[in-house]
């Protein structure tokens, strides 16, 4: 099932007005209107409209999905992770739909507001957010749109909305048609958002007749829409037909995935499934896996149908909160483009606020989600070199629930130092189970990290418990699947960092040790008290990441910076009590030995500044261990967790 985009110049594109909005267009270059690989400068904050325009000029092919609002705060955890996913495939941009029921404009972590903004603010997404004018105020829907805004949304598809009951009520001081929405929108906020509007291939199921419906629909371009999304369909003559009424421009698609899922697809679209469709459906229809490989199939012969027409510059996808069946649609297409160079060697933000930020420290490498709602309240971001670390106080963490910072730990049961190293290796703990993931790292190691695999599985088992770590590397060409990032044609550069906890002996044997390696390494040692110990050049930052461009000033992405590092250490402390010590009952041995830990044990950075040599930082560590074996300084045991 398909739907279709119509640009205000002209052009046009499908998806149902209640809960549909594609587009079509996009950059002069597949990597610069990728909404998942922003550039390194302001292009990365293009207007949707002008990616479409340039996507739809250069003749590069494009696809957009379609999300709905969870019922649960679980079920947007869930949904937050599928964008991460989802997005690597290089979506032109995502939507949101409009559930009036759900609170759709409130702070609630289901609300359409709130996933929207979490799309775009953490996981760098370009996203549409749907708005109906059914049953709302004309000041409601203005301060709707006003928070969008200072969220950072930049889109709307503006739709009338479905009537709550059977029967269409006008509402007082409200607007009855999408029309009024989008010239209200105009009004008030000029040329600020880019508007979608939605389009009927069939024509408005309350429409007198498909030619009423085509005027509605120019009505709505005229008044200010950028692009139009269609309504959905089943044949992909219906399309075509309706791009020789509209001059359409783009072509949204559905993957049948269940039968249920189906049938509800109708109810709201209120279209009827071809007999052909439902000759086949029928028999198999308790069977979710045979419906999803006929929807697979049928997806495909009509997607390539539309491509190869020659008329169809972009798919959006109804995803239905789901991935595999799409995914795999657009793998068979060859669509689905994950690109292993990074825009920064961290998350980009889609917020237009921090268009201008290109550094951030390293100590929320794991945790960007964290980093941005920290300093979500900047006036200012980092751009250049940090500075003289007189920046603005970070945002406290009180809640640590908020549905995009949930952690995916899971209670287990292991030595401390068995459960990093498990992690480490990616190897089953003794009860046969992966670590996957730690209170401070969501997901299983980065390719980066992976070259240090051997040397980070020996220190932790020895009670040097890492949390963050990349290797030196001189001048490795940008494109480098692994370590590259940035624009084609540059080389980057990073010294070798190392972060990790380790218990006060261990942090008296290395302040010994350390003495010999100075100046070349640099240091900050810090315990959930606050004793500081530092050799960092008055309390200056340390660039650890930067990269060379042809025509570009160097650029240097990540930073060692004293002062947010004594920030990142709250955080990086709470997070031992927060999310691993409360998976155990209060008092028991487990939860002790984390406590033990919290109160105990010194988080430490180091940075190997002589970047073209192999690292030192390994044989600081020997080093340590060496000095611990002469007695000189007591080992600390191993500690362990109860069942």
């Amino acid at each position: 099932m398909v739907n279709q985009v119509q640009r205000g110049d002209g052009t046009l594109s499908s998806r149902s007005d209640s809960s549909a909005a594609s587009a079509s267009g996009g950059d002069s270059s597949k990597e610069s209107s990728r909404c998942s690989t922003p550039v390194l400068d302001a292009d990365r904050t293009d207007r949707l409209r002008y990616k479409m325009r340039r996507r739809m000029e250069s003749g590069d092919h494009w696809f957009s999905l379609e999300f709905f609002p969870p019922r649960t705060a679980s079920g947007a955890v869930n949904l937050i992770s599928r964008f991460d996913r989802m997005g690597s495939g290089g979506p032109l941009f995502i939507d949101i739909t409009w559930h009036p029921s759900g609170d759709p404009g409130s702070d609630k972590e289901t609300s359409s507001m709130m996933i929207a903004s979490t799309a775009v603010n953490y996981c760098g997404l370009e996203s549409v957010l749907h708005l109906t004018c059914c049953n709302q105020s004309k000041d409601n829907i203005s301060r709707h749109l006003s928070k969008a805004k200072h969220l950072g949304l930049k889109n709307i598809m503006a739709l009338r909305g479905d009537p709550v009951g059977s029967d269409w009520e006008e509402e007082e001081e409200g607007f009855n048609y999408a029309v009024d929405l989008v010239k209200h929108i105009r009004s008030e906020f000029d040329d600020y958002f880019d508007i979608c509007v939605a389009g009927y291939p069939t024509g408005h199921p309350e429409a007198h007749s498909y030619k009423e419906d085509l005027i509605y629909l120019k009505e709505k371009v005229a008044a200010g829409a950028d692009f139009v999304i269609t309504q959905l369909f089943f044949r992909a003559e219906t399309f075509l037909k309706f791009e020789e009424d509209c001059r359409p421009s783009g072509s949204p698609c559905v993957c049948v995935q269940g039968y249920q899922s189906l049938r509800q697809l109708v109810k709201l679209s209120k279209l009827e499934v071809p007999e052909e469709i439902t000759r086949v459906i029928e028999p198999i229809k308790d069977n979710d896996a045979a419906i999803r490989n006929y929807g697979i199939h049928q997806a495909l012969e009509m997607c390539r149908v539309l491509l190869d027409s020659g008329r169809v510059p972009g798919l959006h996808f109804y995803t239905l909160n789901r991935e595999v069946a799409t995914m795999e649609v657009l793998r068979q297409l060859g669509m689905w483009q994950e690109d292993p160079r990074r825009p920064m060697p961290w998350a980009v933000s889609a917020h237009p606020k921090r268009k201008v930020e290109d550094v951030r420290p390293i100590f929320w490498g794991s945790r960007p989600k964290s980093y941005i709602y920290r300093t979500q309240d900047w006036d200012e971001f980092p751009n250049g070199r940090w500075g003289n670390s007189s920046s603005p106080a970070f945002g406290e963490l009180n809640d640590y629930y908020l549905f995009y910072l949930k952690s995916k730990s899971s209670k287990d049961a292991l030595l401390v130092f068995e459960v990093f190293t498990c992690y480490i290796a990616a190897q089953p703990n003794r009860k046969g189970h992966k670590v996957m993931c730690l209170p401070w790292n969501d997901e299983p190691l980065a390719p980066e990290t992976n070259m240090l695999k051997d040397e980070l599985e020996k220190v932790n088992t020895r009670g040097v418990l890492t949390i963050n770590s990349q290797p030196n590397i001189n001048g490795k060409p940008s494109t480098d699947p692994i370590v590259g990032w940035g624009p084609p044609g540059g080389y980057v550069f990073q010294k070798a960092y190392l972060e990790f906890f380790t218990s006060s002996e261990n942090v008296n044997a290395l302040l010994k040790v350390l003495k010999k390696y100075e100046p070349r390494v640099n240091y900050h040692i810090v315990n959930v008290h606050g004793r500081n110990l530092t050799n960092a050049p008055d309390m200056q930052p340390n660039a650890v990441t930067w990269g060379i461009f042809p025509g570009r000033e160097i650029v240097q992405p990540t930073v060692v910076d004293p002062v947010s590092f004594m920030f990142w250490k709250d955080e990086a402390f709470a997070l031992w009590i927060e999310q691993w010590a409360k998976l155990y009952e209060d008092e028991s041995p487990s939860r002790m030995i984390i406590k033990y830990i919290h109160d105990n044990y010194f988080l430490v950075n180091l940075v190997d500044n002589d970047f073209p040599l192999d690292s030192c930082l390994w044989q600081v560590i020997e080093d340590m261990f060496e000095l611990l074996q002469t007695g000189q300084v007591a080992n600390d045991s191993s500690l362990e967790l109860d069942s």
